[in-house]
């Protein structure tokens, strides 16, 4: 299940902020109106757009749209709820045989377990089914890398096409030293490019690309707990030692939270009966 990763828009929207009260804290309203400058934004933007348009392929760039809203989601999938599901199927597959888990598909949302369960109620031999799904895992990586890849250079060509700007600005300055009054406000309006690309950089693109190579390591870590859940069913491995060599995966905090609920399952469930 896929939920909002509201952390993603409170940072920029926090990075912006505050860029924004330092501004208004030592030039008020009309020095940020200083900061405005459409010329500037024209270069960075339009730049930087120009450098990926040439640096990637049409197909890679549309897929940039829907890299980007990865960083506003998240799965919400967790891993003790992982290895409970994976208890369950043992406890089944050990009760009624391997077949049986075929009717468990209806209530998996996981693709991938899902796959991994039909490989292992066709017989697939385990070495096989760890080939297959690791293969799998792979492709998504290099699937992750390309759409990453775009929201990386933009991080790395903002600052650049920043320079560029401020380098028109100065040439553009330096040919109107005759008057020495508007030598500083020229210079300004020229040091904006590189504020521009530099903000961006800084603020969007780069975290963003280190957000979405952290979600796809998260993911290949839970896909190789998937893969290691399923074969442990298919080998008919009893659901206690399943259990055992899934919560090596967990960490102390996670162990605790789980021992903790557990106890407080054990004591509701003997005020009941009592």
């Amino acid at each position: 299940m896929r939920k909002r990763d509201i952390l993603t828009p409170i940072g920029i929207t926090f990075g912006f902020i505050m860029i924004m009260l330092a501004i208004l804290t030592n030039g008020g309203s009309k020095g940020a109106i200083t900061f405005l400058d459409v010329s500037s934004i024209f270069i960075v933007i339009g730049g930087l757009i120009a450098s990926l348009m040439i640096n990637f392929k049409m197909e890679q760039m549309k897929l940039a749209t829907k890299v980007l809203k990865e960083a506003f989601h998240k799965n919400d999938q967790q891993l003790p709820q992982l290895i409970k599901l994976f208890v369950q199927l043992s406890e089944r597959a050990r009760r009624e045989g391997i077949l049986a888990l075929e009717n468990e598909l209806d209530e998996v949302e996981n693709p991938f377990i899902k796959k991994g369960i039909l490989l292992a109620v066709d017989g697939i031999e385990p070495e096989v089914i760890n080939d297959i799904m690791n293969a799998e895992i792979t492709a998504m990586e290099e699937r992750h890398y390309q759409g990453r890849a775009i929201i990386e250079k933009a991080g790395e060509y903002a600052p650049a096409w920043g320079m560029i700007g401020t380098l028109v600005g100065l040439v553009l300055m330096l040919n109107n030293l005759e008057d020495p009054a508007t030598l500083g406000p020229a210079m300004a309006v020229a040091l904006l490019t590189t504020l521009y690309g530099t903000v961006l950089a800084n603020l969007v693109f780069i975290p963003m690309a280190s957000k979405l190579e952290g979600k796809t390591e998260e993911e290949v870590f839970m896909k190789q707990i998937i893969i290691e859940g399923i074969i442990g069913v298919q080998s008919g491995q009893n659901p206690r030692i399943l259990e055992e060599k899934l919560s090596a995966f967990l960490s102390n905090e996670s162990k605790l939270s789980e021992k903790q609920q557990d106890e407080a399952a054990f004591v509701e469930e003997s005020v009941h009966e009592a």
